[in-house]
């Protein structure tokens, strides 16, 4: 399958913030006819799932407007521009937990929400963090908690972390965490 199915015939900006935009391709499909494609266009981004020296592990309780909800997460945030994805991810984990890792590495990588945007994810596993104060942004309303690496796994196993990126990368990062 290397032909690809759709062609873009012509794109448009539609509306921009400083996070994602909204473009609007006009695409030929597979069959011939040609119609309007919303895409939600937005960099890419780490998420960052940190295990102590002890192997407890560290989870946020993240307070998100769009669904009205405190949320279980990794931290996690979008890629700067001229930034490296492990850069980034050492980053984040400062801002939102305070933490540096002794070792940090790329896992795996997955589109977010592949049906209507183009984010990309790299999933790190951050092992031997020591955490410090962290320098949440503004807008940032998040709690840190540190919790026995078996209860977020289950928590993961279970669905009560309804942040699907955060939930598939803790259990992606599992089988490599040391013990």
């Amino acid at each position: 399958m290397t032909q690809l199915p759709y062609q873009t015939l012509h794109s448009r900006l539609l509306w921009s913030s400083p996070w994602y935009s909204l473009r609007e391709d006009r695409v030929r499909f597979p069959d011939g006819s040609e119609g309007p494609y919303t895409v939600v266009d937005k960099r890419e981004a780490v998420w960052i799932v940190p295990v102590l020296s002890d192997g407890s592990m560290v989870l946020i309780r993240n307070y998100r407007h769009t669904v009205s909800r405190w949320l279980w997460e990794v931290p996690a945030g979008g890629i700067e521009p001229g930034i490296s994805a492990e850069e980034m991810a050492r980053r984040e984990l400062a801002e939102e937990i305070g933490g540096q890792a002794d070792t940090l590495r790329e896992v795996h990588s997955f589109y977010t929400m592949p049906g209507i945007g183009n984010e990309l994810a790299h999933i790190y596993l951050a092992e031997g963090v020591i955490l410090g104060e962290p320098h949440h942004e503004p807008s940032e309303v998040i709690e840190c908690h540190v919790l026995p690496r078996e209860d977020v796994l289950s928590m993961a196993m279970r669905g009560e972390i309804t942040d699907g990126p955060s939930a598939l990368a803790i259990l992606l990062c599992a089988p490599h965490i040391r013990l």
